[in-house]
């Protein structure tokens, strides 16, 4: 939710400064771009080069800058106000508080906050005390009624020493108190999505397996877009290199056919869109040799058998959930994709053909048709998979919608 988006904190002369560091670290790892500003009070307790270190920016604490050879510049508050899609003031204090629910505007902060444009939050620090007398409750309220937005304290031990309400929120809450907020107008908010992804391995012995040439990849960005999209995202990834860092997805790694059956059985009955990228294998050894096999013979004969078929028993179990499923065909591919549709009791089946150019395993593209229960057919030309994805969700979406 945080990627690209640019994020003012505004951090006052509270103990809990020293907190910053690390939430200004959890916002550069969202892909966030972050500018500080600091009162003069708030300098005693967090070192401006640290946190210009980390966000990548020069801090910013009053409105002129001396610079070499006695010339100065100016912070212009109003640019910093337009530049930002969200502004953070994390630890806020009564006094800072007071003077932004009063309208003072003595510092550079201040003046910021009242030319942004954009959703300001506010996470409150102080001791139990204050943040329970009158004045403090009336200031929280009356700021909330300008539309800003307050994250509350936690309760903990406090710097007085003392064990109540009133300790600032810890960086990973304030974190995903933005990306819910953000997520709250997304099409797939609040909804629950679960994606295969990636090859299964079927072990013949302790080194040798048979498996395929998926990378994973069409998966993990449909798990990307359908998260940037508002939905919390349940992964169930085989064998693969990729990785994926986003605070809605939940990767869960596995090997084998039977493992990915146990882990998507798992999850699905709490979800309400599950789509099944993953290139799972058909067939597996039959017996799996406890020691490598030695090369003997001039021919090794293996038996196989029947995989569970995963997207076959989940459209056996179908209640409330939207299912996809993929078709990867060399011939007659919409004939054999509409009758995987029917067979499995799909809501909709997801076709690419390895005589397209640009679809197929190891590609950074694809190229697919979209087909859904009525039978109607849209198809789209080669793209990304990353543009791919996001083509199969606005699709969902918009059955799930109509």
């Amino acid at each position: 939710m945080l990627r690209d988006k640019n994020i003012l904190l505004g951090i006052t002369g509270g103990i809990a400064a020293y907190k910053t560091t690390f939430l200004v670290r959890l916002l550069i790892k969202s892909g966030a771009n972050v500018k500080v500003i600091l009162t003069e009070s708030a300098g005693s307790f967090v070192s401006a080069l640290t946190l210009a270190t980390l966000s990548k920016n020069p801090v910013l604490s009053s409105f002129v800058n001396t610079e070499e050879e006695g010339q100065t510049d100016w912070n212009n508050h109003v640019e910093l106000g337009l530049w930002a899609d969200l502004m953070v003031i994390a630890p806020a204090t009564a006094n800072t508080l007071s003077k932004m629910a009063n309208g003072t505007c003595d510092n550079l902060l201040l003046a910021a906050y009242m030319s942004a444009k954009c959703p300001v939050f506010f996470a409150p620090a102080m001791d139990l005390d204050m943040y329970k007398h009158p004045a403090s409750k009336a200031t929280f309220q009356k700021l909330q009624s300008f539309g800003n937005l307050m994250i509350p304290a936690g309760t903990g031990e406090l710097a007085s020493g003392l064990h109540g309400e009133g300790r600032m929120a810890e960086p990973e809450d304030i974190v995903a108190f933005l990306n819910n907020f953000l997520s709250q107008d997304l099409p797939l908010s609040g909804k629950k999505v679960l994606i295969t992804a990636g090859p299964t391995y079927e072990a013949i012995d302790p080194v040798r397996f048979i498996g395929n040439h998926s990378s994973g990849l069409m998966g993990f960005e449909l798990a990307k877009v359908a998260a940037n999209l508002g939905a919390e995202v349940i992964l169930v990834s085989g064998p693969s290199n990729l990785t994926v860092e986003h605070s809605f997805i939940t990767l869960v790694k596995v090997v084998s056919a039977d493992e990915m059956y146990k882990e998507v059985h798992k999850h699905y009955r709490d979800v309400d869109i599950a789509i099944c990228a993953a290139a799972v294998a058909d067939y597996k050894p039959k017996t799996v040799a406890d020691q490598k096999i030695k090369k003997k013979e001039s021919e090794l004969a293996i038996d196989l058998v029947k995989n569970k078929d995963i997207l076959f028993s989940l459209g056996e179990q179908k209640n409330k959930q939207f299912l996809v499923g993929f078709a990867l065909e060399t011939e007659n591919e919409v004939e054999n994709a509409k009758g995987k549709l029917k067979k499995k009791n799909l809501d909709a089946i997801v076709l690419n053909s390895l005589n397209d150019a640009g679809a197929g395993f190891g590609k950074a593209t694809n190229k697919i048709s979209f087909i859904d229960k009525n039978l109607d057919i849209k198809t789209f030309d080669v793209k990304t998979k990353a543009a791919v994805a996001l083509d199969i969700l606005n699709e969902i979406i918009s059955r799930i919608n109509a």
